[in-house]
């Protein structure tokens, strides 16, 4: 009974830490409510460019992947929210699963490629992610990188890599691992894990610890260390990517997913949003800005590896398994 407590402990929602952002604020009944567990700078962008193009007002609410796909569920039909935004698609599948979304309309599936959204058309993929080790250059050479994100379970590892475990993206870059290698594998490099890793508080304070020589890689998304090299590059200057390819795990390209909820009252606006975030000016933003995350049109910033050339794994975006991973990572004592 305890670790069921546990699991539900994680899985909770924190109302209390959900709250408005700027943006354009809708006045009630009017324009859309979006929950947005996207960056808040680029649902930001995204929205003040569909009201200028629209005139459709926007009131966005922010908050995380897991937080905001609870809260929906236990909000169901009485939710305010008409569209729901996530970093990575578990959050989605979860949402999904409880029969709160309605079917994307077809002329925005139409503008995304097929392996970046689920074949039942209820979301669709916005932005992608790939996972990367980045390492500290002044300690590793390229002949001693790890050359699948695998080796990291080896005891020669040991205390030299970080993670952020209890975040949202390296809980889908686990499931991604479990669709692609299975439970027994999971679990068993789970378990090297704890022995192995060092636990930090978000990616961005992983990659800040590598520069600082504290562990001398860890396993994030790649825009991190582009978005720091575009600031300062403070927190990066030590620091490299090493992208893993050969449909390791550690290749894994994680999608972010959009998606119009069945309760909404403003099912033509909130559909036109989402298709303007998956179409050209939604796409542009991503091409052209600073959040460097991959576009899902196949036009990405010329600054990043084409996704072609990651060598990403196959995995279906809304089989990746959620509870199954908070369970595994709970069992090996990693959260």
């Amino acid at each position: 009974m305890k670790s069921v407590s546990r699991l539900s402990t994680l899985f909770a929602i924190a109302l209390a830490g959900t709250g408005f952002a700027g943006i354009v604020h809708a006045a009630d009944g009017e324009g859309i409510v979006v929950y947005n567990a996207q960056h808040e700078s680029l649902g930001r962008e995204w929205i003040e460019a569909f009201t200028k193009a629209t005139g459709i007002k926007v009131t966005m609410r922010q908050g995380g992947d897991m937080q905001f796909a609870n809260q929906l569920i236990q909000e169901g039909a009485a939710s305010p929210a008409d569209v729901f935004l996530t970093e990575n698609s578990p959050a989605m599948t979860l949402v999904d699963g409880a029969g709160l979304f309605a079917p994307v309309d077809a002329a925005t599936l139409a503008q995304v490629p097929e392996q970046f959204r689920p074949a039942n058309g209820n979301w669709t993929g916005i932005a992608g992610r790939s996972t990367v080790f980045a390492y500290d250059k002044t300690k590793l050479t390229e002949d001693k990188l790890p050359k699948s994100m695998l080796d990291l379970a080896d005891p020669a590892w040991k205390g030299r890599w970080g993670a952020s475990p209890a975040g949202a993206d390296f809980q889908a870059i686990v499931g991604a691992l479990l669709a692609t290698k299975g439970e027994q594998a999971t679990a068993q490099w789970l378990k090297a894990m704890k022995e192995n890793s060092v636990a930090y508080k978000g990616n961005s304070v992983a990659i800040k610890a590598v520069n600082a020589h504290e562990v001398e890689g860890a396993v994030i998304y790649h825009y991190y260390w582009f978005g720091d090299q575009a600031k300062t590059g403070e927190n990066s200057k030590n620091v490299g990517l090493h992208y893993f390819r050969n449909q390791d795990p550690g290749a894994f390209l994680s999608v972010s997913g959009g998606g119009v909820l069945k309760s909404s009252k403003h099912q033509k606006e909130a559909q036109e949003f989402l298709k303007f975030v998956t179409g050209q000016g939604g796409q542009d933003i991503l091409k052209n800005g600073t959040s460097f995350e991959y576009a899902i049109n196949g036009d990405a910033n010329a600054k990043l590896v084409p996704i072609k050339d990651l060598q990403a794994p196959k995995v279906d975006a809304s089989k990746l398994d959620s509870k199954k991973v908070v369970e595994l990572m709970t069992a090996a004592g990693i959260l």
